[in-house]
């Protein structure tokens, strides 16, 4: 008889499902079949049973948080059950060890996690019985089916067991040291809280970090740009002044003058250049592409795609959605038709059929089995689901998947894009885009997600004109606009942000596939890096935008340069643990350098201490918004600062700034920026100008190229703030 071990229960009930079979407590018992002549448990974990032990348990001076305890580094790590699941952890044991009980199958989801889940309890259990591997990338019965007939020797899924394990005791040993060393080193500085770190939350925390100084320290530069109106031969369209390419002007006194020029003066259509453009229908899901996905057209976070492709999953109707892969296998492109015609019948769907392209079996854009490892791409299965008759959010994201599917069944999109240069007066060139879609081709059926590029010029449908014919200028018109800083990332780009170690690749094209993992993190641990990121209070998302808290900007400071926050390095430690699941590197070898780098980040981190200086932000605000603080994020808003310089009520906290309490009630404008020139204003610094009108010296105020100091004043009769100087500080 065998025993089949899942990841959760819901997995379990599936495996069951195809087989006649009884609810027992903690199991399922399978009846005697073609597949199991004998019969079969099926029982599971549910998620982790099994948990590393903490420090004290290997000594008990590791306990208390101390300098002189790290670091922290135990000879052989060790696993226990977690208390509150060990119920279940004795329920596999008692059946584990049942006499007719010949032979375990390990069930759990088929990638690596999945693997040491499912390996940790049967060590911890001392199983002696021999082992197989199921390993399926879907829940249908005939995947099933197929996957049980088709069992993976032990062996051939033991390394990625061993990857997962390094990968856990990696992140155990730095961030266990790490985060004592930094919690108690800036505890000596004064900010009573507790910092997290982590192998691959710190450096995703320091890209953040990154792209919020950018945008801090943004000077935004005025510039103007001229638009003229064309009537060449009765035919009229527009165009931007432009030399060589610059349309941006830096005054407006020039930009007026070349208007001016321009009027009424004779235009020449000095060239006309067009270009065919091919766009490719999109590569098919894998959990990144589909979570950036989902993110820019329903701004749904990565955790909740994640979890609702899980259960488009366990209700058999996708495959496995943790995958890392784009592509498909022959056997998997062999069950298109079937799957598409389903998907015909359904009348969300029926007007994008027939197929343009019947087959894409030949097509490796699509059907690659070398770019095929654990799992094949996120597609339907042939157990297709009527969209409507799914939750609102669920269907959303079939909806996606099934497109991406059909996409691929479609030509490509093909486009005429124009440019037309205008010579006016013989001396000033003025640029003019248009385009002319020849082919909807696939984006007839992924519409949604199709937005125009940006450019500097607006696109627009220009008339047929030849090289060489003349007209004039009838209108023409400044549009003054300003510099804008770098966009905030979303979730979505967080995501891609990740895979990519930092290099900032937004088009999924460019993206592709990875050779090799080189990104931070993995499909199936990125969404939920963001989530620790959140609870940890170094970010916050607003409105799909992702702003990194004083917490945050204070931490990565203190980090500096270490190699704790460096994308590159935790990348190539990801490509690492990648070589030991492929049985191309020793786990022992690499945990001997993670120990080794445990040490140095201690010593680096005492080192840099002594040049640390945290002026500019405002500890007590991150000390209060702790989970462990004093207020929760609601009532922190509603302390008040002081008094309203113009009317007398409280000044608040709103979020990016500090403002008057009166607001609702009585439109008092008064506010204050969180941040000026590139300098925090702290709560400390708030009090002292609302209380005696002045505050102390500020220094290090930036303004373009120029730094000054300047104290911060209350102008009573502008009632306005501005900056306040001596003759020192002006020097």
């Amino acid at each position: 008889m065998k025993l089949i071990v899942a990841e959760k229960p819901d997995q379990g009930s599936k495996l069951a499902t195809p087989f006649t079979h009884k609810k027992k407590d903690g199991y399922l018992e399978i009846a005697a079949n073609h597949v199991f002549p004998d019969g079969a448990y099926v029982t599971w974990a549910v998620g982790h049973l099994c948990e590393l032990v903490p420090p004290e348990v290997y000594d008990p001076k590791w306990k208390k948080w101390s300098m002189e305890t790290l670091p922290i580094i135990p000879d052989r790590f060790q696993h226990r059950v977690v208390k509150s699941k060990g119920k279940q952890f004795n329920k596999v044991k008692e059946l584990l060890h049942r006499k007719e009980v010949d032979e375990v199958i390990i069930a759990g989801d088929a990638e690596r996690e999945g693997e040491a889940i499912v390996r940790l309890i049967l060590i911890l259990a001392k199983n002696r019985k021999p082992m197989k591997r199921l390993w399926i990338s879907s829940l249908t019965p005939k995947s099933v089916i197929n996957g049980f007939e088709n069992l993976l020797n032990e062996e051939d899924t033991r390394n990625i067991y061993f990857e997962a394990i390094s990968r856990a005791c990696a992140d155990w040993l730095v961030g266990m040291n790490a985060s004592r060393a930094y919690t108690l080193l800036l505890q000596k500085k004064g900010v009573k809280d507790v910092f997290s770190t982590g192998r691959v939350q710190t450096p995703t925390l320091a890209l953040i970090v990154k792209r919020e100084l950018e945008i801090a320290n943004f000077q935004s530069e005025p510039f103007w740009e001229v638009n003229a109106d064309f009537q060449i031969e009765g035919k009229k369209y527009s165009g931007k002044w432009h030399k060589d390419g610059e349309s941006r002007i830096q005054t407006k006194e020039l930009a007026e003058k070349i208007k001016e020029f321009c009027k009424d003066k004779p235009a020449e259509v000095l060239e006309i250049k067009k270009e065919r453009k091919e766009f490719h229908p999109p590569y098919l899901f894998n959990l990144s592409a589909l979570q950036a996905t989902a993110n820019k057209m329903y701004r749904y976070s990565p955790k909740k795609t994640l979890d609702i492709a899980q259960k488009l999953y366990l209700k058999g109707i996708i495959s496995y959605p943790r995958s890392d892969s784009n592509f498909v296998t022959k056997g998997e492109a062999a069950q298109f038709p079937e799957i598409l015609e389903k998907i015909s019948n359904l009348k969300e769907y029926s007007l994008l059929f027939p197929l343009p392209v019947p087959s894409i079996m030949e097509n490796k854009r699509y059907v690659n089995e070398k770019k095929v490892k654990d799992h094949y791409a996120i597609i339907p299965t042939e157990q297709v689901k009527d969209v409507s008759k799914l939750p609102e959010e669920e269907g959303k994201i079939y909806d996606l998947i099934i497109r991406r599917l059909i996409a691929a069944h479609y030509e490509k999109a093909i486009v005429n894009s124009t440019t037309i240069q205008t010579l006016v007066d013989k001396r000033a060139t003025f640029v003019s885009k248009g385009k002319v879609t020849l082919k909807d081709g696939w984006r007839k059926v992924i519409f949604e997600t199709q937005k125009a590029k940006d450019g500097s010029v607006e696109e627009q449908n220009l008339p047929l004109l030849e090289e060489g014919q003349l007209g004039t200028v009838e209108n023409g018109s400044v549009k003054e606009s300003k510099t804008q800083p770098p966009k905030r990332y979303t979730e979505g780009d967080l995501i891609t942000l990740m895979k990519t170690a930092g290099k900032h690749i937004e088009d999924e094209q460019l993206v592709k596939v990875l050779k090799q993992t080189e990104g931070l993190g993995t499909e199936a641990t990125r969404a939920g890096i963001i989530g620790v990121l959140k609870d940890r209070k170094y970010i916050e998302v607003r409105k799909n935008q992702v702003f990194s808290t004083e917490k945050g900007m204070l931490l990565i400071d203190a980090v500096g340069e270490s190699i704790l926050a460096s994308a590159e390095m935790t990348a190539k430690w990801e490509q690492r643990l990648t070589e030991i699941g492929d049985g191309m590197a020793s786990p022992q070898v690499f945990m001997e350098q993670v120990k080794k780098l445990a040490a140095s980040l201690i010593e680096e981190a005492v080192k840099d201490s002594g040049h640390w200086d945290f002026n500019q932000y405002d500890v007590e605000s991150i000390q209060s918004s702790s989970p462990k603080g004093k207020w929760s994020k609601g009532q922190k808003r509603n302390i008040s600062f002081g008094t309203c310089k113009k009317c007398g009520g409280n000044v608040v906290d709103k979020g990016k700034l500090y403002g008057c309490s009166n607001y609702t009630k009585t439109k008092c404008d008064f506010t204050i920026s969180k941040r000026i020139l590139g300098k925090n204003i702290t709560q400390t610094i708030l009090k002292q100008l609302l209380a005696t009108g002045r505050t102390d010296l500020i220094k290090g105020f930036k303004k373009g190229e120029r730094t000054f100091n300047a104290h911060l004043h209350w102008n009573k009769e502008g009632e306005k703030i501005e900056f306040q100087f001596t003759n020192s500080e002006l020097s």
